[in-house]
């Protein structure tokens, strides 16, 4: 294993010379996140990430530390990395583009499109650990599946064997096993966590196009957003450039690590099948592309519409669970009661993770590969954040596309 034992390099080039060569500069002239993440830097806890703030056209980028830290290979925002499962809010917008196109509900029944689904048994506990079929009574919706109150396991048995997330079969396949094992509760009536669920989802999209899923959402979001970085096969040469995984905890040095079991290599044979629940690879570039087309309402900054405000505003950037059953929209996590206050957006298993407020037009993007964490470091963060949102700013030589059309 490689031992990290001191990262930080104390010049301030070093913590942004990986982000000059892109479009997304510091154009803050602030070091928040550079200064609170420097002891874990040099301490070796925090091998490199990729933090961004940005407040209404002012943002501050810091590329911290290092992608590969025996290497000395810096971190940019152009380095690939697994989102796990932000890929959900992926999923999302691809849905919402068919509800505003009227080619899906949110109430539809699932079975409209997946007949398998027409019928299914919730495994109910008995006496002396055994179990009981009942039917379900309420019907299973568009909506249920993807907020995670459709009452599936949050991966299928068998997912580690077939190699984690990417799991080595088609969506479709993955909907049809769902379809044949019990589920937990009637749907619409709890909230349970699902990668399963969000590949129903996408599975419905494809009946609905006709098209593979990851073809339909490169074709609508990706390519038009410009996301040139972001696919379920990352290349050789990209995997050459990832951000590499490490073991962290606290007052300890990260240690590398091949993989994690969710996870497992190869990245990008033909046995690697697109999974919508957490599968899509990804560079921090590419994902203030996406976010920023959330928080601009459904406007990319280049100028290109993924979505109508209104959509935006309904149907993703708050909950569409019932009251009681905690925030969370389509594959994203949203305020029950939307307010000025609220961010949605969405995190993934190796600690990545970026939300948005529509409202002030506001962003807040992590993006590393851990296994672990470092509470003292987020909290040291989230000062950072508490005081780049609190600054004064000055946005009026802001010449980026700010605006918002219908």
């Amino acid at each position: 294993m490689k031992n990290i034992k001191s990262l930080f390099v104390c010049a301030a080039a070093a913590f942004f010379a990986g982000c000059a060569s892109t479009e997304a500069l510091n154009n803050s002239g602030t070091d928040f996140a550079a200064k609170a993440l420097a002891p874990y830097l040099e301490s070796g806890e925090l091998p490199g990430a990729v933090n961004v703030f940005y407040n209404d056209g002012v943002q501050e980028v810091a590329c911290l530390g290092y992608a590969d830290a025996e290497k000395r290979r810096p971190i940019t925002l152009d380095s690939v990395f697994m989102q796990c499962s932000q890929t959900k809010g992926f999923c999302g917008v691809t849905i919402a583009i068919l509800v505003e196109e009227g080619k899906i509900g949110l109430d539809d029944p699932v079975s409209k499109y997946l007949p398998e689904f027409e019928n299914l048994w919730i495994a109910s506990p008995e006496s002396k650990g055994e179990l009981r079929l009942v039917k379900a009574k309420n019907t299973l919706t568009v909506r249920h599946v993807m907020n995670h109150t459709g009452g599936f396991p949050f991966e299928l048995p068998n997912y580690h064997a077939m190699g984690g997330w990417s799991r080595r079969m088609p969506l479709r396949s993955v909907a049809a096993v769902a379809a044949a094992l019990p589920i937990k509760f009637e749907p619409g009536t709890r909230a349970s966590y699902s990668n399963v669920g969000i590949d129903i989802g996408a599975a419905v999209v494809e009946v609905v196009t006709g098209k593979r899923w990851e073809d339909f959402l490169k074709e609508r979001v990706l390519d038009p957003l410009g996301m040139k970085s972001s696919s379920f096969w990352p290349t050789d040469a990209q995997l050459a450039g990832k951000i590499e995984m490490y073991d962290v905890n606290e007052a300890t040095p990260a240690k590398w690590r091949s993989e994690n079991p969710s996870m497992a290599r190869p990245y990008n044979d033909d046995r690697v099948f697109a999974s919508a629940g957490a599968g899509l690879w990804t560079t921090a570039a590419d994902q203030l592309k996406f976010y920023k087309m959330l928080m601009n309402l459904g406007m990319g900054e280049n100028g290109a519409r993924i979505l109508k405000e209104r959509t935006v505003k309904e149907i993703l950037a708050k909950s569409t669970r019932p009251k009681g059953l905690g925030g969370y929209s389509l594959g994203l996590t949203a305020p029950e009661v939307d307010s000025e206050e609220m961010w949605f957006g969405h995190g993934g298993a190796w600690g990545t993770n970026c939300s948005v407020n529509w409202h002030r037009r506001q962003l807040k993007l992590w993006a590393v590969q851990s296994c672990g964490n470092l509470k003292s470091m987020h909290k040291a963060r989230r000062k950072a954040e508490d005081e780049f949102f609190r600054m004064k700013i000055d946005n009026s030589g802001v010449d980026a596309y700010t605006g918002r059309m219908r």
